[in-house]
């Protein structure tokens, strides 16, 4: 009897306003202590909003991601002669603001010679589904037996430009603050996040290597119902969790924690409560929800991997993040939102969502144990 794959998570390492490390990330989350601050990196004088959580000592993005491939490397045991033949799927903005360095190809290129990765090299620059996409599709390759490892990586550092487009749109929540799913949330706030993780077949065994947790399940749709708003019904993003637990053979009460993808905007997190209960049913008003987002940031093209480490170190951990930012409940997102402290949990799966203008919509079923 041939044994099915499964796609390991067996090295995970990410950099935001947290902190540096896979643990800064898990403790900053569990802390509950938004990371939003005065950005000092670029003039925001001419700005509505004039925060975001952006980190010290920051490098350049070229730099930070090379030293997050590489410490994610070297937490799943791979020296530079297990990274030869290695596939790099890189999530990164579609094209470089003035100075910001390479184009995507050419940066997905320089970053698997400079960390030794000697497979192919693939980019996405799928705004706010870029790195989940790439997980999803790393995953895929693994279980169908295509390949055995796969790299994925995905950066966003907080830059002049699209800081001066969510601001100029609105988007960004004058009061400085994220609140998702709360009343009174008045949008979205930037963060800085690098991350990169190691998948690898579970048939691909090395002793010594404890996976973090596995990739159980994924799913993709679209919703083509506008450029920029979420249809209101959560059609789409329902698509894709549905197709994430049928991939995983799990039902819906198997969720125990989702990490949202609520950005604290009024449209998109009515319209992501709406979608967990087209879902999941009787089970979206009591499984626990959170929205990293709301210590973090929205690290853009970088978020769906940054969350996707917190999911799983919390899960594996025993512990799930609290939603910052409350106020109050909103009867347009009836769910189950952790408010006040980290749970306590020995669940052993749960979904982080994506989901990004122009209808895109990813799960992830992250699973441990």
């Amino acid at each position: 009897m041939v044994e099915a794959r499964v796609a390991q998570l067996t090295g995970v390492y990410a950099v935001s306003a947290l902190g540096r490390g896979a643990d800064a990330q898990l403790a900053g989350a569990l802390a509950g202590v938004p990371a939003f601050g005065p950005v000092d990196r670029f003039d925001t004088a001419a700005r509505r909003v004039t925060v975001a959580a952006t980190g010290p000592e920051v490098g350049t993005l070229p730099d930070e991601l090379a030293a997050a491939i590489d410490a994610a490397c070297r937490a799943a045991g791979l020296d530079r002669v297990r990274r030869t033949g290695c596939a790099l799927l890189l999530a990164v903005h579609g094209g470089p603001a003035p100075g910001a360095g390479p184009a995507p190809a050419a940066l997905a290129g320089q970053l698997a010679a400079r960390c030794g990765l000697s497979g192919h090299t693939r980019v996405y620059t799928s705004a706010c589904v870029s790195a989940s996409t790439a997980v999803a599709d790393a995953a895929a390759r693994i279980t169908r037996g295509d390949v055995e490892r796969v790299v994925v990586a995905a950066g966003y550092l907080v830059e002049s430009d699209q800081f001066a487009l969510f601001d100029a749109g609105r988007a960004l929540a004058i009061d400085g603050a994220v609140r998702p799913f709360s009343a009174g949330r008045r949008g979205l706030l930037l963060g800085d996040g690098v991350a990169a993780v190691v998948l690898e077949s579970s048939t691909a065994r090395r002793p010594g290597v404890d996976p973090v947790a596995t990739v159980a399940g994924w799913g993709r749709a679209g919703d083509a119902f506008h450029p920029c708003q979420p249809e209101p019904g959560g059609t789409g993003l329902a698509r894709a969790v549905d197709a994430a637990l049928r991939r995983a053979g799990l039902p819906a009460p198997a969720v125990g924690y989702v990490n949202a993808n609520a950005t604290g905007t009024t449209q998109s997190d009515a319209a992501e409560a709406a979608a967990l209960r087209r879902a999941l049913s009787a089970h979206a008003t009591r499984v626990p929800v959170s929205s990293t987002k709301s210590v973090h940031g929205h690290a853009l093209e970088a978020s769906g991997l940054l969350e996707l480490v917190v999911t799983a170190l919390a899960l594996r951990h025993g512990e799930l993040p609290v939603n910052a930012g409350w106020l109050a409940p909103d009867q347009a997102c009836p769910l189950n939102v952790i408010t006040d402290r980290p749970q306590r949990t020995e669940a052993t799966h749960a979904l982080t969502l994506n989901a990004a203008f122009g209808g895109a919509n990813t799960a992830l079923l992250v699973g441990v144990g």
